[in-house]
């Protein structure tokens, strides 16, 4: 009776080793079907063919801080150039042109400890933002942005400007991704 079972075991294990033998040529066929049906993803290739390039003026400030307008600026031009997806161009060539205005910032109380003192702030900015293809001579999107970054009040000035740093790295994400992700 043992010598059955072993057979009977020996057979069903010969049984699932043919059943995978056979599974592994059909899933890879599967697959590659898949790959050549859908091709790959990349944001890049999510552009209309004609968008190459685009271009970023000075964003206008409508508040009182000073350099604020620059900072942003710069900032939404460094997160294009990183991401690279479309290439920096002048306002006059560009395929894509980005204009915005910085609307307002405001420093808000954030967190609280247990004395209710301010535990730290948060800097909210927001800005105006017009997307358009000029090639077509369309708007893409348009939108007002608010974002926000935390400081501590007690470690001076620089820590706002830390604040307004992160928040600026959001807005200038958040540009980005409905310029080139949004199709």
């Amino acid at each position: 009776m043992p010598s059955n079972n072993l057979q009977a075991n020996g057979a069903r294990s010969g049984f699932h080793y043919r059943l995978r033998k056979g599974f592994v040529p059909l899933f890879l066929l599967l697959t590659e079907a898949v790959f050549l049906q859908c091709g790959f993803y990349s944001f890049s290739g999510s552009l209309p063919p004609h968008l190459k390039t685009v271009a970023v003026p000075l964003f206008e400030n409508r508040t009182a801080e000073f350099a604020l307008a620059e900072d942003l600026t710069d900032a939404v031009l460094r997160e294009f150039t990183r991401d690279n997806s479309l290439k920096i161009g002048e306002r006059g060539s560009a395929d894509v042109l980005v204009e915005g205005a910085v609307l307002s910032i405001e420093d808000r109380a954030g967190a609280f400890d247990a004395t209710e003192q301010v535990e730290d702030f948060k800097v909210y900015l927001t800005v105006q933002v017009l997307c358009t293809d000029q090639t077509k001579r369309q708007k893409l999107w348009e939108e007002r942005i608010t974002q926000w970054g935390s400081f501590d009040p007690n470690l001076g000035p620089d820590s706002r400007k830390d604040g307004l740093i992160e928040a600026m790295a959001k807005i200038s994400q958040e540009i980005l991704n409905k310029t080139v992700a949004g199709w």
